[in-house]
């Protein structure tokens, strides 16, 4: 041997251990979906570009991928409508047409180049969601192209099945159909790392409907926009959300506990199916005060962190996002809440308690149960200063048996803790639904959470800040659809919060 060669023998040997997103997968052999999850780690959305309309379609800049990379994001996610008419065919063959396929590919490969991890989704698929089965075809025939066309490239790019199914492709449709696009992925790309979303509308709530499939080369992708009155404030697309202007994320405790709970479901599947977790979209809009988004988002990142979770932020250069492409400039303070700041300590008000339950004596305090439904059967006894409610027969929606108790007074622009004791003796994971909404039709709801009852008696929280004034306001404990075994219920407070 030259030994005159072997220190480029062994840079050359460095190089090929230190796989960049453009070379991992090529070679070096695939990573597995928990490598990936962790080499994805921190994101951000390009949205409003290739999943818009041309009527707000933002146009695609190049540089976007270097300033995302700059800033130190391990990945994007590009969301795509495949649908349009100027893009794909819409009878068969469904032929996406060359030119558009090029445009995401010529997307891909800079992202690449700027050593960045790439997830291609189907997005905004409107045809599909309202008449799935005559979209069915098209749906699985556009998948076999694009998963063809992209069968070469490395592990750094990822495929996301589909946004956030929902109206007609119900969650049963969506294990279906979800199956059966990852089979034709499968034909082509069978070591592909694949995110798989949440039926109706992608949240967390119906987690507990999704089957996922056997798979090992999978990674679960849960969007997050909770509370819903906060991100969206006054969203245009958003109808009655004017009416939520000037609702604050404050970062208490008790907003803190509202996030842990809403993903105490995905934690827990996570762990028994062995998947790892990309939370795909979370942000809130422009019209929310500056202070609060960078409380809500801060919190949010670093806490996606410390579960592991990757994440990508919703979204790059519009009305949620960190770069204004006009003046070409930053939102600094939201990208340092993404990427810098650290968890400060929750923020401590004051509390008056306005209501607290009395079930002594066999007295239900003035709260009734309704059974909403035929196929439903429920009885309740109040001991103990407890409330148990029998789901003697489940029926098939939620509000199907109800507890509720009247005539609370809500006052416009002020804030309420909600706070209960809960516990199921049989069951580990009982999902109730809780409200605080209007008693008359059309029964709105002012705030409310899906809670995850364990076994253990546990106290939970909700804290939300009232968009108008109800003299006979009302709170709703649901769990129709939760089978038998009993919930019982106790120390049910209404507090004022003062700041």
């Amino acid at each position: 041997m030259n030994l005159y060669l072997l220190p480029a023998l062994f840079l050359a040997l460095l190089n090929c251990s230190n796989t960049t997103p453009e070379q991992s997968g090529k070679e070096s052999s695939w990573a597995t979906a928990h490598e990936l999850n962790k080499r994805l780690e921190r994101g951000m959305n390009i949205g409003n570009t290739f999943e818009a309309m041309p009527s707000w379609q933002s146009p695609f800049d190049s540089e976007d991928l270097k300033r995302i990379a700059d800033l130190g994001f391990n990945h994007v996610r590009i969301p795509i409508r495949w649908e349009r008419e100027d893009r794909s065919m819409a009878s068969t063959p469904y032929t996406i047409y060359p030119e558009f396929m090029r445009t995401i590919q010529s997307v891909v490969d800079e992202a690449l180049k700027n050593k960045l991890h790439v997830i291609i989704n189907m997005h905004h698929h409107d045809a599909l969601y309202a008449d799935p089965a005559g979209q069915k075809a098209r749906f699985l025939s556009q998948w076999q192209q694009i998963a063809d066309h992209f069968k070469e490239y490395p592990d750094s790019l990822l495929f996301e099945i589909m946004n956030e199914p929902h109206d007609n492709l119900t969650a049963n449709l969506w294990n279906s159909y979800s199956k059966d696009a990852l089979q034709v992925i499968r034909e082509s790309n069978p070591q592909r790392c694949v995110l798989l979303g949440v039926a109706e509308w992608g949240g967390v709530n119906a987690l507990q409907k999704l089957d996922i499939p056997d798979d090992p080369n999978l990674i679960l992708t849960i969007h997050y926009y909770n509370p819903f009155q906060f991100t969206h404030q006054a969203a245009e697309w958003v109808e009655g959300s004017d009416a939520w202007l000037g609702t604050p994320w404050r970062d208490t405790e008790y907003e803190r506990k509202a996030v842990q709970e809403d993903f105490k479901s995905v934690k827990r599947i996570a762990s028994e199916k062995n998947i790892p977790v990309h939370i795909g979209e979370f942000g809130a809009f422009s019209r929310a005060d500056i202070d609060s988004r960078i409380r809500w988002t801060q919190y949010l990142a670093r806490w996606f962190e410390q579960q592991d979770f990757s994440w990508a932020y919703w979204e790059w250069n519009a009305s949620f996002g960190i770069f204004d492409p006009k003046t070409g400039s930053y939102r600094t303070d939201l990208a340092d809440a993404l990427l810098k700041n650290p968890i400060p300590e929750p923020f401590s008000p004051s509390y008056r308690i306005l209501y607290s339950s009395d079930f002594t004596g066999n007295s239900n305090a003035g709260w009734i149960l309704y059974n909403n439904d035929a196929s439903a059967s429920s009885t309740v006894t109040f001991s103990g200063n407890k409330a148990t409610i029998g789901i003697v027969k489940p029926g098939t929606e939620v509000w199907h048996v109800q507890l509720i108790k009247d005539g609370l007074n809500m006052e416009q622009g002020k804030t309420y803790l909600v706070s209960f004791r809960a516990f199921s003796p049989d069951s580990d994971a009982k999902m109730i639904d809780f409200r605080f909404s209007k008693a008359s039709d059309p029964w709105t709801s002012y705030a409310g959470q899906t809670f995850t009852i364990d076994k253990k008696e546990t106290q939970y929280e909700l804290m939300f800040t009232a968009t108008q004034s109800d003299t006979q306001a009302r709170m709703v404990f649901s769990m129709g659809n939760t089978g038998t075994p009993d919930v019982i219920l106790s120390d049910i407070r209404w507090t004022e919060v003062i700041f």
